[in-house]
């Protein structure tokens, strides 16, 4: 939507807070300085009404029928100012899914175990979301052709949600249930591994084969994980 105002251009910028331009910004006091800053502050309101906008369009209206107008329209803001902060579709996408994983915690619920079995059900429950599936599926699709968006896919999902394979290693070794890392180099190597077990095998029973993830398929899933490492067993 194009403003209906036009700023005198003797005025700064007005504050880029992610609303739909309409109302001309108050004018400076008499005799005093201009003061521009680098660029336009982001506003944080503005940048989550639009990855909550996305999400919402996502699961309506799926992949195919999401458009960033439509976007920007259910998140009441000007068109450019979507376009300032996310250029593509694609990466608008992975930032709104990115910041519904952020949801996941780790916490210490006394053993490894009960810690793997809670992020995995919290896990589970993002995935049966509409709009998480629909993001995912797509964004594998497009991540096989284009090697930027699978490093972005890496950067803002896969790499901060590796820190919670970090933090319950962590807590297992504090309660003496595991013993301290040896080799930094190696640690980090199992930790991914440990992560793509857990989420590749609950993204393809959720995913690919349809299949539910309860509470006892959890149970099951975790012994498994740690039933080469009995002491890990509650």
């Amino acid at each position: 939507m194009a403003p209906t105002t036009r700023q005198p251009a003797e005025q700064p910028h007005p504050p880029d807070d992610g609303t739909t331009p309409g109302a001309a910004a108050a004018a400076p006091a008499v005799g005093a300085p201009l003061v521009r800053g680098k660029g336009r502050p982001r506003s944080a309101a503005a940048d989550q009404a639009i990855l909550d906008a996305t999400r919402e369009a996502l699961a309506e209206l799926g992949w195919g029928g999401l458009t960033m107008g439509d976007v920007a329209q259910r998140a009441g803001v000007a068109k450019t100012t979507l376009y300032r902060r996310w250029p593509s579709k694609s990466e608008l996408v992975v930032d709104a899914i990115a910041s519904l994983f952020d949801q996941l915690e780790c916490t210490d619920r006394g053993s490894l175990q009960a810690d793997i079995e809670a992020v995995v059900a919290r896990f589970a429950e993002l995935l049966t979301l509409p709009e998480t599936q629909a993001a995912l599926l797509a964004l594998f699709a497009e991540g096989s052709r284009d090697p930027q968006l699978r490093r972005r896919i890496r950067e803002r999902i896969v790499q901060p949600q590796k820190v919670l394979v970090e933090l319950g290693r962590a807590n297992a070794q504090a309660r003496g249930e595991m013993d301290p890392d040896r080799d930094p180099a190696t640690a980090d190597e199992e930790i991914g591994i440990i992560f793509d077990t857990i989420a590749g095998t609950v993204e393809h029973r959720l995913l690919v084969s349809g299949e539910p993830v309860t509470a006892d398929w959890i149970r099951r899933f975790t012994t498994l994980l740690l039933g080469p490492f009995p002491g890990l067993l509650r």
